[in-house]
């Protein structure tokens, strides 16, 4: 039986951190406590790939990480140190990359092929020039100009035939061959190779889906070309007639494109993919294709290395990658669970302010970012982010809220970059409204525009509404509140399309079509959401960007303690062993650098100094009207919190974020005098020493009360209810930004180092240590160590069959103190708004339970049963995590017993 993990640590592979350099610090993880190594998605993946999201073939483990025989040898190595493995997996979507063979047959042979039902592609296109073709938006300019100018070309690889177009190549369907093949024939003479050029011709069309018209389809084609290759190797003379032939097709331009029309895809300018594109993709990423998950042989076919590490002990669980993606999650995770019944699984569901996950979803949890944004929003000052919004607005000389330019995003986004996944919702609900003599008349324009905001209206990612199923209330309040905000906002749009569209939506009208379009329409609000808000409205209200995270609101202005304590309880009763982070590969700035610009809250007044000041000292800087306010407000706050930070990482990031935006540049509408303009200003106040000397002086001044944060958030993420997760390199104080910033190389000697100068202290000697050195990230690698080894050591304490209760705090800072208990022998204390708490507790304490506690971090002992001041319990070391004395053994490890059997 698989074991639930104690913690995780996210390593991120590629060809530049292979598993044989994984495996090598597999015992530095091991030795910070760790349970289990959680690594990024390793299936063989396309060339160069830095992240693994890019699956080709599920059937290989990726040959630039060491393939089948390094995996094997990394997961012996994890066996041997008693440590487990979470894998992240990719169920929603696969590449379109040559080296997917899959999708190469499906460009090949169209809906004929024997994949075709494997991808998310709409075969039936209201367009008819895309009827039955797959869109390619590759091309650099207009179709007609790049054959013009004679870019596309039909080449030969042996005997095989492709559409070349720079380095991209697509494959040449069967029955086109036919005509190149008889003027070849005619060329060489040859019988064989006309008769050969026939056969081709003869094939079933590309159009026909029963399967065996498939398979007998693929096969004779196969025979075919084995005849050709046959003829080939026999007749050299063959060979040449053929290139002939290919060189006079590829110099006449009519010939050339009527060629090209017989394919199986339709090469494109690559702006068409906003409008047109025919196929589900993971969000507005053309290059990665959507998979019908939901038929169950491509589950299986998917989904068996994965099911064979896992009945094999060589995982222990999984992550799985953007599941609102599916068609029906639900379905899918049940499936899962019924072929891995002991896995610990969870899902990258990110859940919104309020929202939490689905109680019937077989999973241990979701991958952490609801928690994360509780940390964020508990270590705010409410009184300090209302100061902040006036002074951002005044500042920005923007007063619209988060809220409305949420929306505003959203419905661009769905107009522009995921306009052709609208067309088809549209052309689905034109066909319901047809049907319905009430509904018949409402014009597609109408129905593309209720599409787009009620979509935009959504506060959630997604529904799961399951057609022929009873709807979930949850769902229906949902769709309800969607809606009405959607006439509220769009009041010209006739109010009864958008009740049609509720009625559809919550399964009140029903029938296959409509059927389709709840199940499309959900797949929809899911990327409208990450890219209107995530990618897009979190880089332009920018308040404090702090609380700019994955699934949180940046327009709260943060929690109350009991409000944290209600969700530790909540988590502990439903979910217990969910995953909880701070960082991720995804999230858009590292947790200390959250943590530090969360002091700002505590600082408005001199916040609002500093910006003033600063803007007029670099006035002089700005060329015309560029950096804008918002930018500018922007930039401060991104130095502040990721400082020191040099002018190449500076830049890189601010032109991701700038262009993530989209107010003035955008990733397909470079806008070169803003960009040019935003650059020099920062190459040149990074170059003003009086600047960097006011910037360095102000973080100095924050800096520490930062690393309290930092340390306070940390203790209550490992002691929290659920499985703490540490990402890569983040044991340190760590102040990447946005990827591929925060998947910079990790110096693992030096905190390997480090930690064994640490591990060779007793508790109060590492504790004053860490204290010593406190800006090398000693404090931090020792909360992480000492909390990660507790867990190890006392599992029960922090299970599912465990408990979480509230400490009580009494006295005048009783709010700047979270403490709690986890089932009877575990205690965590920790400070908030560090920066505010200026006489030293003021007489605040707590009321420690009976019995002997022992501080793990600083080595202080104290007797409970009585009231204790928190200046006293934090005195040494930051944050304090209590024991109780007993007689359960110190330093018990958990991990495995045996190493792994492992089969690659």
């Amino acid at each position: 039986m698989q074991r639930t993990p104690l913690s995780t640590y996210r390593l991120q592979l590629h060809a530049g951190f292979t598993f044989a350099q994984a495996g090598a610090i597999a015992d530095y993880i091991r030795d910070l406590g760790v349970s289990h190594v959680y690594s990024s998605p390793y299936l063989q993946a396309g060339k160069g790939s830095m992240h693994g999201y890019d699956v080709v073939d599920h059937h290989r483990v990726n040959t630039e990480l060491g393939g089948e025989a390094g995996h094997s040898e990394f997961s012996k190595r994890l066996g041997e140190l008693r440590m487990g493995q979470v894998l992240d997996i990719v169920p929603n979507h696969m590449s379109v990359d040559r080296q997917n063979r899959m999708w190469w047959d499906v460009l090949e042979n169209g809906p004929s092929s024997r994949f075709a039902t494997f991808f998310d592609i709409d075969w039936n296109s209201a367009e008819e020039k895309l009827r039955d073709k797959v869109l390619m938006p590759v091309l650099g300019d207009q179709y007609g100009r790049i054959l013009s100018n004679g870019d596309i070309k039909i080449v030969r690889e042996g005997t095989g035939f492709l559409v070349q177009y720079g380095e991209q190549a697509f494959p040449v369907a069967p029955r086109s061959l036919s005509t190149l093949l008889s003027r070849a024939a005619e060329m060489a003479p040859s019988d064989t190779l006309n008769f050969l050029a026939v056969s081709f011709a003869r094939l079933p069309a590309p159009d026909s889906t029963e399967r065996s018209v498939q398979l007998g389809r693929h096969r004779d084609k196969q025979v075919l070309l084995g005849l050709l290759t046959r003829l080939c190797g026999e007749e050299e003379a063959v060979c040449r007639s053929i290139d002939a032939a290919l060189d006079e097709l590829n110099g006449n331009i009519d010939a050339l494109d009527e060629f090209l029309n017989a394919q199986n895809f339709r090469l494109a300018f690559w702006r068409t993919s906003d409008q047109e594109l025919g196929y589900r993709r993971f969000f507005d990423v053309n290059s990665l294709i959507g998979l019908r998950m939901e038929r169950e042989y491509v589950f299986e076919e998917t989904h068996e290395l994965i099911l064979y590490w896992l009945d094999k002990g060589v995982l222990d669980g999984v992550r799985i990658d953007h599941p609102d993606g599916l068609r029906d999650p639900k379905q899918y995770l049940d499936r899962l669970r019924a072929r891995a019944p002991h896995a610990w699984i969870v899902a990258e569901k990110i859940l919104e302010p309020g929202e939490w996950l689905r109680s019937d979803w077989p999973v241990q949890g979701t991958s952490g970012y609801d928690y994360m944004n509780q940390c964020n929003a508990l270590l705010v000052h409410p009184d300090g982010m209302r100061k902040l919004t006036a002074i951002y607005s005044e500042f920005a000389r923007d007063s619209d809220s988060f809220h409305d330019i949420a929306f505003e995003k959203k419905t661009k986004i769905s107009k522009e970059t995921l306009a052709s996944d609208v067309n088809r919702l549209a052309s689905l609900f034109v066909a319901i409204c047809e049907s319905n003599r009430n509904s018949r008349d409402y014009t597609r324009a109408q129905i593309r525009r209720a599409i787009r905001n009620v979509a935009a209206c959504f506060g959630i990612y997604r529904t799961y509404v399951v057609p022929a199923t009873p709807v979930n209330e949850e769902d229906v309040t949902h769709i309800n509140e969607a809606v009405e905000e959607a006439k509220r906002r769009k009041p010209d749009i006739d109010g009864g399309l958008f009740d049609f569209m509720q009625d559809v939506l919550t399964l009140k009208v029903t029938g296959d079509k409509e059927s389709e379009f709840v199940a499309r329409f959900q797949q929809f609000t899911s990327p409208v959401m990450a890219k209107g808000v995530e990618d897009t409205a979190f880089y332009c209200f920018n308040r404090l960007t702090s609380l700019n995270e994955v699934g949180g609101d940046p327009s709260l202005n943060g929690i109350a303690i009991s409000d944290f304590h209600s969700y530790n309880a909540h988590i502990q009763a439903t979910f217990p062993t969910t995953m909880i982070t701070l960082s991720t590969h995804d999230t858009k700035r590292g947790d200390d650098v959250r943590a530090r610009l969360a002091v700002l809250s505590e600082v408005p007044a001199r916040w609002a100094a500093v910006l003033k000041r600063w803007s007029r000292m670099n006035a002089k800087y700005r060329s015309g009207k560029y950096p804008d306010a918002n930018t500018e407000y922007f930039l401060y706050q991104t130095l502040i919190g990721a400082w020191p930070i040099d002018l190449e990482r500076l830049q890189a990031y601010m032109q991701k974020a700038m262009r993530e935006s989209k107010r003035i540049t955008s990733w397909l509408d470079n806008d070169k005098e803003y960009e040019d303009a935003l650059n020099s200003f920062m190459e040149r106040i990074l170059q003003d020493a009086a600047f960097t000397g006011e910037l360095q002086s102000f973080v100095d001044r924050i800096n520490r009360d930062g690393r309290i944060n930092s340390l306070t958030q940390t203790l209550l993420k490992c002691t929290s209810p659920g499985v703490p997760d540490l990402y890569q390199g983040g044991e340190l104080w760590d102040h990447s930004l946005v990827d591929p910033d925060n998947r910079r190389p990790v110096d693992y000697d030096h905190r390997r180092s480090m930690l064994a100068e640490l591990s060779s202290r007793n508790w109060a000697d590492a504790a004053k240590y860490a204290v010593e050195h406190f800006e090398e990230g000693s404090p931090k690698l020792w909360v992480i160590t000492q909390a990660l080894k507790l867990r190890l050591e006392r599992p029960t304490s922090f299970d599912a069959s465990g408990t979480y209760t509230p400490i009580e705090v009494q006295g005048p800072k009783a709010d700047h103190v979270i403490a709690y208990q986890r089932s009877g022998d575990v205690i965590a204390i920790a400070p908030r708004f560090p920066h505010l708490l200026t006489d030293n507790w003021s007489g605040t304490s707590v009321q420690l339970p009976a019995g002997r506690w022992t501080d793990r971090l600083s080595g202080q002992v104290h007797e409970g049963g009585a009231s204790i001041r928190i200046s006293t319990l934090l005195d040494e070391f930051p944050v304090a995590l209590l024991v109780k004395d007993s007689d359960k053994t110190v330093g018990q490890d958990t991990r495995r017993t045996e190493p792994q059997q492992v089969v690659a």
